[in-house]
């Protein structure tokens, strides 16, 4: 490797462009922008469940009795199968076991200027 093929100058290469996110990871992977916001919902719900196990130490049996489902159905939240949640079934689970969920709505405003039909 000559002096000019540093590792930091191949390093530079190799690099993509970076790209700021919009603030949903699911938009910025190219989804729809509702869909994006359904699955950023589901996944912020899911990781509220996913840590209250983890906190409360919960077998997923127990867990399981707590949300008020059954035992498979806290597997599949625990491995993260989003597909298989709906937003009315977590906020459900998730009253089932004392918490409370709130909802905050905001304006966003877009980039470019939605066009009506």
């Amino acid at each position: 490797m000559g002096d000019d093929q540093t590792f930091e100058n191949l390093y530079a290469e190799q690099m993509t462009k970076i790209t700021r996110s919009s603030g949903n990871i699911f938009r910025d992977f190219g989804f729809p922008p509702d869909e994006a916001e359904h699955l950023r919902v589901r996944s912020e719900l899911m990781a509220v469940a996913q840590r209250l196990i983890e906190d409360r130490k919960f077998t997923q049996a127990r867990a399981a009795i707590v949300f008020g489902v059954t035992q498979p159905r806290v597997s599949n939240l625990v491995r993260g199968k989003i597909g298989l949640f709906s937003i009315d079934g977590l906020i459900d689970m998730l009253a089932r076991a004392g918490i409370r969920t709130e909802i905050r709505v905001t304006h966003v405003p877009r980039r470019r200027a939605a066009r009506v039909p």
